[in-house]
């Protein structure tokens, strides 16, 4: 805590002396023009004055006098302009570089924390569960039991991994992602049976038509559809429904995943699919999660020439959709 309020206090201190400096330049540019356009005007009076008290009637040395103090004005207010205007632009970019590292930075501050959680719960269980096989004799049922629990937090695991490596794959550019015919129909039958597996009590609803096919990299749409799938689950009561949809109209395919959760607010949907980022209200920050999920869906989306949206599920909920073009 006294970190964080030490932190926080820097920040603010920082931005402070950042916004006085900038102030303190503007006004220096602005006293710059003053001063010179006042040298400018007393100039022009005082050349003026030396033609009265010489009685000079030249009309053309007056109407040069002024001409000259004119194009000095104008060239005043062009140069304060453009001074003004790259200042301005300098400081806008250099504020928004700096609130960006420090959101990048917080950002990666929370997924280090997050991904800590996330990796210490499955090892902590699969431990836990070796250990009383070990120390104990028991039923079948229940060794069984154990083991196939033990089994799905090691893919739970692995799933992780997956998607951390996958995400610096992508990051660098350095995943090369295969296009070939994929049935999708019996890829997304495969995953929600995983699910089924994993979630035995809860509810899944499919409306799946039969034969559907797209062209893209198997392991990427079967990440894409579990992180779906798994979002909807986490996001959700353990009594709703999670309801599976996909079907081919003329030259789209479209795949959908519905929730029956608390739904997303318009000003976090844009935001869901950016790295790290995790929507701000207590049910998900009690969520698991890491922030990794909807950004490489929306990453395997683009890769495939396909899009993804989310909208409002009725009464309540949200609607994941990626449309493929075929």
């Amino acid at each position: 805590m006294p970190f964080s309020f030490y932190r926080t206090n820097r920040l603010r201190i920082i931005f402070f002396v950042y916004w006085v400096l900038l102030a303190y330049i503007i006004a220096a540019l602005v006293w710059w023009f003053i001063a010179l356009n006042r040298q400018n005007v007393q100039m022009a009076s005082y050349e003026i004055s030396q033609l009265k008290i010489g009685n000079s009637d030249n009309p053309n040395l007056l109407k040069e006098i002024l001409d000259i103090k004119k194009r000095k004005t104008t060239q005043y207010i062009g140069e304060g302009a453009i001074f003004l205007l790259l200042i301005l632009s300098g400081a806008v970019f250099i504020f928004r570089a700096v609130r960006r590292q420090f959101k990048s930075g917080q950002d990666q501050k929370n997924f280090m924390m997050a991904i800590t959680h996330e990796l210490k719960t499955p090892i902590a269980i699969t431990k836990l569960n070796l250990e009383t096989l070990l120390k104990r004799k028991l039923e079948d049922s229940q060794q069984q039991r154990l083991i196939q629990n033990t089994i799905q937090e090691a893919n739970r695991l692995n799933a992780l991994c997956n998607n951390m490596l996958l995400a610096s794959q992508l990051e660098a550019g350095s995943h090369h992602v295969a296009k070939e015919e994929i049935d999708l129909t019996e890829l997304t039958i495969s995953c929600v049976n995983d699910f089924k597996i994993r979630y035995p009590l809860r509810q899944f609803k499919e409306e799946i038509d039969a034969e559907v096919y797209v062209m893209g990299d198997n392991m990427l749409l079967q990440m894409a559809i579990n992180n779906l799938i798994d979002n909807a689950i986490k996001y959700s009561p353990k009594e709703s429904v999670v309801s599976i949809v996909l079907n081919h109209q003329q030259e789209k395919v479209s795949l959908m995943i519905i929730d029956q959760g608390k739904g997303i607010d318009m000003t976090e949907k844009k935001k869901i699919f950016e790295k790290f980022y995790r929507i701000g209200n207590k049910a998900t920050k009690e969520a698991k999660g890491t922030g990794l999920g909807l950004y490489l869906t929306r990453k395997i989306t683009l890769q495939h020439d396909a899009s993804i949206f989310v909208v409002d599920n009725t009464p309540t909920g949200s609607n994941f959709t990626i449309l493929f073009n075929v």
